[in-house]
């Protein structure tokens, strides 16, 4: 395939994930798995999470952040620059179109009810992709523990999350040096 095709291909992709994924990066994950991993084999299931610690720990928004890391390792940097224009475009769009609704029919009960409606499918999306890394996570107790711990920590303390992800990363390294000490 010519890299311009490529780019082209990535372009499109991403700006489907754009649109038609509401709720943010998290809500997107399934839908980036489904279509860059699963449809394209542009990069692999394992690759994922790592996609998504890197655009979570990076500054920005995880989508614009997984869309410049996908088409970065697929394309280099046009396909960086142009998987991160796709996924914006739709939400740049959405953002106006819907200013002006709001602000014509803001008090209208069917408006009202319409977001509802989609909050409720937000949350279905992001517990799938909370699901899906699960999956992929490995299970023992120090990956229990870093799991348990971020999520008291970030949702009930309101520990800053660069803090959270440090403490994770730091305990990992921890656990796997000790773990490799008793395999020798």
């Amino acid at each position: 395939m010519k890299k311009s095709h490529l780019i082209f291909q990535l372009f499109l992709t991403f700006l489907k994930i754009g649109a038609f994924t509401f709720g943010g990066g998290y809500a997107m994950i399934p839908l980036i798995q489904k279509e860059i991993a699963e449809k394209k084999k542009w990069i692999t299931s394992d690759d994922i999470l790592e996609i998504v610690a890197v655009a979570e720990s990076t500054p920005g928004p995880i989508a614009v952040n997984a869309a410049t890391f996908v088409g970065y390792r697929t394309a280099g940097f046009f396909g960086a620059f142009f998987s991160t224009l796709g996924v914006i475009l739709p939400s740049f769009v959405i953002i106006i179109a819907v200013s002006f609704v709001l602000e014509r029919f803001s008090e209208l009960k069917a408006v009202n009810f319409a977001f509802f409606g989609i909050r409720a499918g937000v949350l279905a999306l992001i517990l799938k992709a909370l699901w899906s890394m699960y999956k992929q996570c490995p299970k023992n107790i120090s990956a229990y523990i870093i799991m348990a711990a971020s999520f008291v920590l970030a949702a009930f303390l309101n520990v800053n999350i660069l803090a959270v992800i440090i403490g994770c990363a730091a305990f990992g390294l921890v656990s796997s040096l000790v773990a490799g000490r008793k395999m020798k």
